[in-house]
């Protein structure tokens, strides 16, 4: 049972992982994103981009794994995610950001679509809708995010936020 208002937002950000609706999160749900995250920018599997995806998806989930499968079942249920961030991440966002920068940095760079080293705004929007954040509160993040209001975000704008995101303070 989730008994602090901590917990409670955690348990929250599980949702975002859990992207089948199954009620864990297991490597599926990271092969997921990265496919629907390809398919929406056009990005083939095979292209050096989208081995760079999988590989960082796999790299993600072996991470979370780490932190959270506490029976070693290769899935991560609620209470294990809810667990795992509050005992592990809390007092370490860093080790958080560590976990997922593999995998957000290839995923800039499938949404990087004129090789600048940065994704726009909108672009960044459609990332966030694609890992099935709503769309308002898609464009709502990615226009935060954009701290310098040049239209563009990078992965130091991104990284820091993702980790704050997953590992809010109590």
């Amino acid at each position: 049972m989730v008994s602090t208002e901590y917990e409670r937002r955690i348990a929250a950000r599980f949702a975002t992982f859990d992207q089948d609706g199954n009620g864990y999160i297991d490597r599926e749900d990271f092969s997921a994103a990265a496919k629907a995250l390809l398919a929406e920018f056009a990005v083939p599997a095979r292209s050096d981009k989208g081995q760079a995806l999988y590989a960082g998806a796999e790299a993600f989930w072996q991470g979370m794994a780490g932190i959270a499968d506490r029976d070693g079942d290769q899935r991560i249920t609620r209470e294990e995610f809810v667990t795992g961030a509050v005992k592990r991440l809390r007092d370490n966002p860093g080790r958080f950001a560590e976990i997922a920068r593999p995998f957000l940095h290839a995923a800039l760079a499938v949404a990087d679509t004129d090789a600048d080293g940065s994704v726009t705004v909108t672009d960044t929007a459609r990332v966030l809708q694609v890992l099935h954040v709503p769309a308002d509160t898609a464009r709502a993040v990615a226009t935060a995010l954009d701290t310098d209001t040049d239209g563009h975000i990078t992965e130091t704008d991104l990284v820091p936020a993702f980790a704050r995101y997953f590992t809010v303070p109590e």
